[in-house]
């Protein structure tokens, strides 16, 4: 062990306080770490002395997860959650959805001619678009309970390609959008031509449910390309 004699600083006595000198030279602490690995089987950790701390890298400001877009209706505890917002200020909100029922040509002339025996299909269903837009909060678990100042439903035939389009559009002047409140309205609307024309045809399909537009709230206006 004799070179941790000749490599152990001196000491000055203070005041009762020891203080070590520094003052080693690379080569010295080099042959002591080979003398300490085969003492005690293995290197010592390098010496902080002289030397600054390791640097944490730093975080950046904008991080790429901030950007993403998140589920409002998860908790933290991964539990659905009616969103809260009471902070938010009022503004006119107007959302715009459609869908289209495909009918077949039968079913089609059977509508267009007004001979479906429930009745008169495009009036029953526009009906229905409007009443299912004012039950949405009843059928969504999670909507808001939403005053809508303001609903449309209108069914058209189109014949290229034997269908009903439905557009919706819902309107109110509160604290959240009316997205669900619109397409709930095409959505119940083609549900009840599926229902008027059941006897007809079990081919018919609603397809293409999806929004077109909406505006107002933070987000702002946003249109479907």
């Amino acid at each position: 062990m004799s070179i941790f004699r000749s490599v152990l600083p001196r000491i000055a006595r203070s005041n009762g306080w020891r203080c070590f000198s520094t003052e080693v030279s690379p080569d010295t602490i080099a042959e002591l770490n080979k003398e300490m690995e085969s003492v005690f089987g293995e290197s010592p950790s390098p010496s902080p002395l002289g030397s600054s701390p390791p640097q944490q890298p730093a975080r950046p400001t904008n991080r790429a997860e901030d950007s993403q877009p998140v589920l409002t209706h998860i908790d933290s505890g991964g539990q659905a959650k009616m969103v809260d917002v009471s902070h938010k200020q009022d503004s006119k909100r107007v959302a715009i959805a459609s869908c289209k029922v495909l009918l077949g040509q039968k079913v089609f002339n059977l509508v267009a001619s007004n001979q479906i025996a429930k009745g008169d299909v495009l009036t029953v269903a526009k009906i229905a678009g409007i009443t299912g837009a004012k039950q949405t909060s009843n059928l969504i678990p999670m909507c808001h309970n939403i005053n809508l100042s303001h609903v449309r439903v209108d069914v058209t035939l189109n014949e290229e390609d034997s269908s009903v389009v439905i557009e919706g559009e819902a309107a109110t002047s509160g604290k959240t959008g009316v997205e669900m409140e619109a397409m709930t309205a095409v959505a119940i609307a083609g549900l009840t031509i599926y229902d008027m024309c059941k006897a007809a045809s079990k081919d018919i399909c609603i397809t293409d449910v999806c929004l077109q537009h909406k505006s107002g709230g933070k987000s702002g206006n946003w249109s479907r390309n």
